[in-house]
């Protein structure tokens, strides 16, 4: 894809995106596939440009799909979603790989769409009956919806927003470690919202819960979309004001104070998390 405009922000791709549930004009001679089995994504190893991923539909490597869905035009290219029930053989070069461990490996803006795709892919998959009355789902041919036949209950793509934030005490930040991380590993504090709360209550509340710390000077530093399944994550930076860690031990294993000189195992670049702490980095030289 060839780009000629600046992101608004590190996580929002450079050309606009226009959804959609059909191409509004001629198909575009330029498509992306993005074909799931599961939670994986097929992708081709290619010596001279990476990792790609098809721009052919499924039928054309010998795939049925048990679902596909135009999903939108992205610098003049068309873009689908798909799932497969059963992979057949592959070539050598080809394989289905979880998404999350593409995070960092792949560029951006084809991670970005995958991303829209995959929480397609999974909608439809979880929201195949009403959740009101049980009938079967019918797909909406005016949006991006599903409509139940018997009572009429509409289902749109689910999303779960979430906050993260980074915690400063002078030249100090603070960060955790949750159970799955890498080793060595350590983050920033996150948490999804509660009906009802709005999102500096649960900055506040998610901080209490995890370190028991209070805090201050809640201000909104961006967002970036996170499909694992479906959450926005949503960034803040805060002070601390009072109190001593005491972790949950739930969600997280230890939490410490860390200076620019001893920061431990940081997130990958990609993530909203290495940026807060990239913010604390400048701010603190």
């Amino acid at each position: 894809m060839k780009h000629n405009k600046t992101r608004i922000s590190p996580f929002s791709l450079i050309e606009p995106f226009t959804p959609g549930i059909s191409p509004a004009r001629a198909p575009s001679t330029s498509t992306l596939w993005f074909i799931f089995h599961n939670d994986r994504l097929l992708i081709e190893q290619r010596t001279d440009e990476g990792i790609a991923v098809c721009s052919a539909p499924p039928i054309s490597r010998g795939l049925s799909p048990i679902f596909s869905q135009y999903i939108g035009n992205y610098n003049s290219t068309d873009i689908y979603a798909a799932e497969i029930q059963e992979p057949p053989a592959l070539p050598e070069t080809m394989q289905f790989t979880k998404l999350r461990s593409l995070f960092g490996k792949i560029d951006r803006e084809i991670f970005s769409l995958a991303g829209r795709a995959v929480q397609i892919v999974q909608w439809n998959r979880d929201h195949k009956y009403c959740g009101r009355c049980g009938t079967g789902m019918l797909i909406r041919q005016t949006e991006l919806a599903k409509n139940c036949p018997a009572c009429g209950f509409i289902s749109f793509p689910r999303l779960s927003p979430a906050v993260i934030m980074s915690i400063v005490r002078g030249k100090e930040i603070l960060l955790a470690r949750s159970p799955h991380f890498r080793k060595g590993m350590y983050s920033t504090l996150a948490g999804f919202v509660e009906p009802g709360e709005t999102l500096e209550e649960t900055v506040t509340r998610e901080i209490r819960e995890e370190v028991n710390i209070e805090i201050s000077d809640i201000a909104y530093i961006g967002s970036q979309p996170w499909p694992f399944p479906h959450s926005l994550m949503i960034g803040f930076t805060t002070r601390y004001t009072a109190g001593d860690i005491q972790i949950d031990n739930k969600e997280i294993e230890d939490a410490q104070w860390f200076s620019i000189d001893n920061l431990p195992v940081l997130p990958t670049r990609m993530s909203i998390a290495y940026h807060l702490i990239e913010l604390f980095i400048k701010n603190t030289h």
